[in-house]
């Protein structure tokens, strides 16, 4: 099984079915569940850039996208961006789907590269027009692959930056194919199970409580097994805002 096809299926939990669509000859059990989340104000996401990776920040040829939103659309890259968010300042993403609007915390202070790589993605209109190709009911809802197929992924890989707090209900965290293999998809925690996840992806932000309506409405789509939504959860744009 290839590596970005793993990026699918990594995402586990106790659901008890076989994952013959992944070529997987083993099920799943209560004891082995994963994916991530937290919870923090802006104030909390508050960058420190010395945290970032300095071999990860400095040794590409990419550059930050506008931070105004003028970027035109990119959707590959050869390199991890260099240092895009500015010391000092809390940053927050606005997720439009077709299914609501999710304002998210982003939590720069536990995951500096995670924060940084995806406000760049965003800024660059990555995500925009792309659809979540997965979603688990009472699991995850899996984004950010803009070939829906699970196996998408911007051209990079970088460091996992694993959670020190625990994971809920509204968590944002990177999917992934193994260790340090990060790239742009992401999943949202939209049930129990899923914030039963080990501490095995870098959890990186956390839908505002006001917004926790639209993640039960997700859930909802949620594929009983797993695979694709019931119907489609699209994403319209990503917006990033400065605090």
């Amino acid at each position: 099984m290839s590596r970005a096809l793993r990026r699918t299926f990594t995402l586990t939990i106790a659901i008890g079915v076989l994952l013959a669509a992944c070529g997987d000859d083993t099920t799943t059990s209560s004891d082995n569940t994963s994916v991530s989340s937290d919870n923090a104000s802006v104030d909390a996401g508050a960058v420190d850039n010395t945290s970032i990776d300095a071999a990860a920040a400095t040794t590409t040829i990419e550059s930050c996208a506008a931070a105004d939103g003028s970027a035109a659309k990119q959707s590959t890259f050869t390199e991890y961006p260099p240092v895009c968010i500015e010391p000092g300042k809390g940053y927050a993403a606005t997720i439009e789907t077709n299914q609501g609007t999710l304002n998210i915390t982003l939590r720069a202070d536990l995951a500096p590269m995670t924060v940084n790589s995806f406000v760049n993605l965003a800024r660059y209109h990555y995500f925009d027009g792309t659809t979540c190709h997965r979603a688990i009911q009472n699991f995850v809802v899996q984004c950010g692959d803009p070939t829906a197929t699970g196996t998408g992924d911007p051209g990079y890989e970088f460091a996992d930056e694993l959670p020190t707090e625990a994971y809920k209900i509204g968590s944002i965290a990177m999917a992934n194919a193994g260790p340090n293999t990060n790239g742009s998809q992401f999943f949202i925690i939209s049930g129990s199970n899923g914030a039963a996840l080990p501490p095995s992806y870098s959890l990186f932000g956390q839908v505002d409580e006001a917004d926790m309506g639209v993640v039960a409405s997700l859930d909802a789509l949620g594929n009983p097994s797993d695979g694709a939504p019931l119907q489609p959860i699209d994403i319209v744009s990503v917006t990033i805002t400065e605090q």
